[in-house]
């Protein structure tokens, strides 16, 4: 006798499987890891931001982060340099190199976010994105 898998324990794998598929599509797609993009991206939201609040921004852990803006430096995307005020804490900004890959990126964002929800109305998007939200609001209490 198989064992049976509710619909609840089927959505658990669907999303694994959606998170393991969509990292690897997105950066054919964008010449950008999804990680990367998501950096810049926020990165673009603020004159310039601490590391430490970056970090909870993106919800990645210290070393990734260091990794992520590691790279990014090398590629000149972002500049880091250290709080005049504190020694300790590490101030990040976009270049402007940084910032036009970010705009130019966009439009490969758009085709591939387009073809991710090809066949999806307004409705059942504003639908999916209220589950999720509940969902993560779910899991932040677990």
């Amino acid at each position: 006798m198989g064992y049976s898998v509710s619909e609840q324990e089927q959505l658990l794998f669907l999303f694994k499987t959606v998170s393991n598929q969509l990292g690897p599509k997105f950066e054919k797609n964008t010449q950008f890891s999804l990680s990367r993009f998501e950096l810049l991206y926020q990165l673009v939201q603020f004159e310039e931001i601490s590391q430490s609040a970056l970090q909870k921004v993106v919800n990645i852990d210290h070393a990734a982060i260091t990794r992520h803006l590691k790279q990014l430096e090398l590629d000149g995307y972002v500049a880091r340099r250290k709080n005049p005020n504190d020694n300790r804490e590490t101030i990040v900004h976009l270049t402007e190199e940084g910032r036009e890959q970010i705009f130019n990126c966009q439009k490969d964002k758009q085709s591939f976010t387009n073809q991710m929800f090809h066949h999806f109305n307004d409705k059942e998007l504003k639908s999916l994105i209220d589950m999720l939200q509940r969902i993560q609001e779910n899991i932040k209490d677990i």
